[in-house]
Formats: structure tokens, C-alpha cells, sequence
């Protein structure tokens, strides 16, 4: 009897289906259901979970639901302000996953669903997500409507948490419209100062920042090292060493000594613009000083030498760690690996990994990103593959970063079965968001042009059962993959599917589309799209013939806009081509006047 063959990812998926609580996928899906049936009406929403028979003291249920909700933020906080008055606390998991899914979110919860969460919940690992999704005008008023909802003795530490979720999330100049909004009735302490000083310094304006020092001064708060070291990190961000050497040295005369994280710093910024000498000065400054280094100024002279390409010394340092009995963790590692990948030194990866592991510091996921990106790069597909597996056996989960260097390392090495494979298992974990559209379009794209169109479908259906998020991108860049290898009628089809779905296409995809139904001499499905574009441009308030005008023109536009791209990039190599061999010309010319000489 002939054995049926399964390649690495459908085996693991089997394994994790079979291994998985059954259970608990099904009441998470039932919940997520009546979170979507019932989420514009609070009340009815929380009779109906207490009559599903879900158990809401059960974190590993919650933490599955807010897996599932995904980006839709609002459905995740009416199950987390559920599930609360029978948890003792919610496990950092589960407020993890709420950020996640804030972060992700096209738009920000209301405040109303904000406001009943805890106090000590609300700091900026959970109001930065958020603050980041509203545009500058709604900020402030978001802000003011957060604090009116909660009670008075909770103020000072929301209004401490939203400044500094603020200056986080870079809108510092809305943290400073908050502080006069609110000053009067609640004062600033030095939190509130340094949090400002860091939006400043964040976004280099230094002078916003010395106006911040003078309302200090005004308001006799006197610095600590925390600010002095915020105020540090802005003159090595902007580039000014000098200042930063003056400040460093004006800490030393007002009697707060600059401290490990003062000396990082500064090697910090001198090592990221290559002046690894430097650093070093700095080192042996700090040393002389008293200052004793810590793991982190070690991981940055690591990093710093290793950028430089001088990779030895960088060991030289790591063996100082383990004779100073300093731990080392995997991201003082991650240097040597991107080092190495640079010079494509695949087998000096795998070493390390090995050393890392006598020493009880296993790799993450950064260093297993960057050894299966070597590896797919170098064509080595099952190696990557037996490090994707060593990888889970480990214990630890890929993210959406690890399958996008998977797939489309396999799909430039021709391996695409495989990569559907990964493709599909990063669909069912819920990781296949917009950002990762570029991955989808060479997948779709490879798998058309390679005449595996019912693989590419089995792709395409595989997204649309997983309940993934999809725009009209996503339906463009397929339709578009299509169209390109004249599946006409099945790109209409699909297309139809999209229109089914809420989603207009583009101009020149209906362009393009109608083009293609013309030369097919297939007028019914034309006309079925056409009508339904034009009921959808109605209803959008779009002039249909402008519609169809602009689908054209683009699709005449968009071919010569690429050739003319083509022409400048040929252009400014024979430029560069013929500049090399003047230069060449002037130093023969020079050479014989020097001989002759």
C-alpha cells in the first residue's frame, strides 16, 4: 500500500488540531458570534453570554476569544469587561492580546468601553494603541471625555498615564494642550516633566525641551538622572555629542553622576553611527569613573562592533560578559546573527546557536528570523524548515514576521507547495493582517505564473473561511494575478465575489476586466458587473462615467509611468557607467603626466 507523503507544516498542523482543546475553539467561536449579533446593544449582549453557558472565570477562554476577535477592538473589550467581575486579575496574556488587538484595529474603541476598565490597567501599553488610532483633532477631546468618565480620585493617575501615553505615541504637543487643560485642578510633579521631555527629545525639538526645563525651574522641580537622561538621549538622537559630553559633565557639577544608562547612551548613538572608537572611549570613561557596566552596555558595544563588521572583538566582549557573570540574553546574540548574515555565513549561525545553548540562553524568535532568512536565501529549504520545527519543539510560537520571511523565502527558491503550506497555517492562526498583502501578491502571483491556479485557489479560499481581513487590495491582487495569465473569466468571477462582498474595485481593475470580457465577446457577465459597479457608485455619491474614465486613463498611465521608470534607472547607470570611465581617463591621464614627470 503506497504511503501518503505530508511535508512538514501539514504534519504540524495535524499534530496541533489533534493535540488542541476542541472545546475551547467552539466557545470561542460561539462567543465571538454573539459578540458580533449583539454588540451595538450592551444589555441584550450580556444576557445572552450568560445564557450561552460560557464560563467567564476562565482565562484561557478569554485569552481565545480575544485571539479571535483579532482587530475588531470593541468586540474584545465587551468580552474582557465581561469576563472581569469573575477573574481575580487578568493574566498578562490576555492584556497583552487586548493591545494587540488595539493595535491592529483600523480605529479606536470609545471611550465608554475605555472607562470601566480598572485604573492600574490603564497605562500606556494600553492607551498608546489607542492614542495612535485617532487622528490630531479628536485627541484631546478623547482624552478629556476618558478622564469626565472616570471618578475624581482616579484623575491624577489617568491624567499621568494619558500624558505619558502621549508623549509615547508622539503627540506631545496634544500632551502639552492636556497639562494646560488640566494644571489648575492637578498639579505637575516630576513624572509629568520628564514625560514631556521625552515627546520633546523623541522628536528632536530641543528648544520645546528647554522651554519644558524653564517651567521647571519656575516651578522649583529639580532634576533627577531619570530626566537628565531623557534629556541625553535627545542631544544623541539629534546628533550633538558635544552637547551631550557638556550635559554628561553639568550632571557630575550639580551632584547627580551620570549612571550605566547615561554612558549606554552615549555609545548607543556613537555605535549606531559607526564610531566604535569612540565608544570605546566611553567605556573606559565609565570604568575609570567607578560606574560599573551592566548587560545592556555590553549588548550595545557587541552590536556596535558587530555593525561595524569587526566581529571578533564583539566576542571579545561577550566572553567578558560570562567572566563578569553577567547574563546574556538572546538579544546581545542578535548582532553576531545579522553580521553573519551579511557575510552569508549560514554554518557560523548554527554554531552559535549550539553555543547558545550549552550556555541555557536559547535563541528567539529574532535570531530564528534571521538564520531561516539565511538559510532560504542560500537555498537551504530544509534546513529552514528543520529550524521552523526546532523552533516549535522549543516552545516557541512564529509571529507574522517568521512566516513572512518562511513563505517568501520558499517561494523565491520555487518551493511552493511548501510555502502555501505556511501560508495557510499563518491564515488559521489569525496573523495574516494588510501589512502582509506583499507576501500574499508574490505567493498568488508565483503559483498563477507557474500553472498552479487550483493551489492558488485552495490559497484564496483558505483566507476567506478563516474569517482574514481583506480590503480591496487584497481582492485586486488577485484578481490582478489572474488577469495577467488570461484567466479572464475567473478573475470576473472573483471579482463578482468582491462586489457581493460590499467591496468596489478599483478604476482600472474594472478597466482592466472589462477589457478582457470584450475580446472574450462575454457580454453577459460584463454587464452583470457593470451594473452592480454603477449601483455601488450611486450609492457612494460617485459619478459613474468619471469612474470609468479614470479606470482607463489609468490603465494607459500606469504601463508608461513603469517604462519611463525604466528609461531614468537605464539612464543613471550609462551616466554613472560613463562618469566611471572618465574618472578612469583622468587618473591614466595623471598617471602619465606623473611618469613622464
Amino acid at each position: 500500500m503506497r504511503r501518503l507523503l505530508l511535508s512538514a507544516p501539514l504534519r504540524r498542523g495535524l499534530s496541533i488540531t489533534a493535540a488542541g482543546d476542541p472545546s475551547l475553539a467552539s466557545s470561542a467561536e460561539h462567543a465571538y458570534r454573539l459578540l458580533r449579533r449583539h454588540h451595538s446593544d450592551p444589555q441584550k449582549l450580556a444576557a445572552a453570554l450568560s445564557a450561552s453557558g460560557l464560563d467567564p472565570s476562565s482565562p484561557h477562554l478569554l485569552d481565545a476569544v480575544l485571539r479571535r476577535c483579532g482587530a475588531a477592538s470593541s468586540l474584545a473589550l465587551h468580552f474582557f469587561h465581561w469576563c472581569s467581575p469573575s477573574l481575580p486579575s487578568p493574566l498578562p496574556s490576555s492584556l497583552a492580546l487586548l493591545a494587540k488587538s488595539f493595535s491592529r484595529a483600523s480605529s479606536a474603541p470609545p471611550p465608554s468601553l475605555l472607562a470601566p476598565l480598572p485604573s492600574q490597567l490603564l497605562g500606556p501599553s494600553l492607551l498608546c494603541p489607542v492614542l495612535r488610532r485617532l487622528p490630531q483633532p479628536r485627541l484631546l477631546p478623547f482624552a478629556l471625555s476618558l478622564i469626565s468618565a472616570r471618578p475624581d480620585h482616579d484623575h491624577p493617575a489617568l491624567f499621568l498615564s494619558l500624558l505619558e501615553s502621549l508623549s509615547k505615541a508622539g503627540h506631545v504637543a496634544t500632551a502639552e494642550q492636556l497639562v494646560e487643560e488640566l494644571q489648575p485642578r492637578l498639579p505637575l510633579s516630576l513624572r509629568h516633566y520628564t514625560a514631556l521631555l521625552y515627546g520633546w527629545c523623541r522628536q528632536g525639538k530641543l528648544e520645546e525641551a528647554k522651554h519644558v526645563l524653564v517651567r521647571m525651574k519656575a516651578a522649583d522641580v529639580a532634576l533627577d538622572v531619570v530626566a537628565f537622561n531623557t534629556l541625553l538621549a535627545g542631544f544623541v538622537a539629534d546628533g550633538r555629542f558635544e552637547d551631550a559630553f557638556e550635559l554628561a559633565r553639568e550632571m557630575e557639577r550639580r551632584g547627580c553622576p551620570p549612571n550605566a544608562v547615561s554612558y549606554t547612551t552615549l555609545m548607543q548613538g556613537l555605535g549606531a553611527r559607526g564610531r566604535v572608537d569612540e565608544a570605546m572611549r566611553v567605556f573606559v570613561e565609565m570604568r575609570r569613573k567607578g560606574c560599573a557596566p551592566d548587560a545592556v552596555t555590553y549588548g550595545t558595544l557587541v552590536s556596535a562592533f558587530c555593525k561595524a563588521g569587526k566581529i571578533s572583538q564583539g566576542y571579545e566582549f561577550l566572553d567578558a560578559m560570562s567572566r563578569e557573570g553577567l547574563r546574556v540574553d538572546a538579544t546581545v546574540y542578535h548582532g553576531f546573527y545579522v553580521a553573519h548574515e551579511k557575510k552569508e555565513q549560514l554554518e557560523e549561525c548554527l554554531e552559535l546557536m549550539e553555543r547558545m545553548r550549552e550556555c541555557r540562553c536559547p535563541p528567539d524568535l529574532k535570531v530564528y528570523n534571521v538564520v531561516i532568512r539565511l538559510a532560504c536565501k542560500l537555498g537551504e529549504t530544509k534546513q529552514a524548515m528543520a529550524l521552523w520545527n526546532e523552533m516549535e519543539n522549543g516552545g516557541l510560537s512564529p509571529g507574522v514576521d517568521t512566516f513572512a520571511i518562511m513563505v517568501s523565502g520558499l517561494v523565491g527558491q520555487g518551493a511552493l507547495i511548501e510555502a502555501c503550506s505556511y501560508f495557510k497555517d499563518m491564515a488559521g492562526r489569525g496573523l495574516f493582517v494588510a501589512p502582509q498583502y506583499g507576501v500574499l501578491k508574490d505567493l498568488l502571483n508565483a503559483l498563477v505564473r507557474d500553472e498552479k491556479l487550483e493551489l492558488a485557489k485552495d490559497v484564496w479560499e483558505c483566507i476567506v473561511s478563516k474569517g482574514c481581513e481583506l480590503n480591496v487590495s487584497a481582492w485586486t491582487i488577485w484578481t490582478h494575478s489572474l488577469y495577467a495569465k488570461k484567466h479572464v473569466k475567473e478573475a470576473c468571477l472573483y471579482c463578482l465575489d468582491m462586489l457581493e462582498a460590499g467591496l468596489m474595485p478599483q478604476p482600472d481593475t474594472f478597466a482592466k476586466l472589462m477589457k478582457g470580457l470584450k475580446k472574450l465577446y462575454n457580454r453577459h457577465i460584463a454587464a452583470e458587473i457593470t451594473e452592480k459597479v454603477r449601483k455601488m457608485a450611486e450609492e457612494r455619491h460617485v459619478s459613474f462615467k468619471m469612474y470609468k474614465r479614470r479606470g482607463v486613463r489609468d490603465l494607459e498611465e500606469k504601463p508608461k509611468a513603469k517604462r519611463r521608470r525604466g528609461q531614468k534607472k537605464s539612464r543613471r547607470r550609462q551616466s554613472g557607467h560613463g562618469q566611471s570611465n572618465r574618472n578612469a581617463d583622468l587618473l591614466d591621464a595623471s598617471d602619465d603626466e606623473e611618469f613622464s614627470s
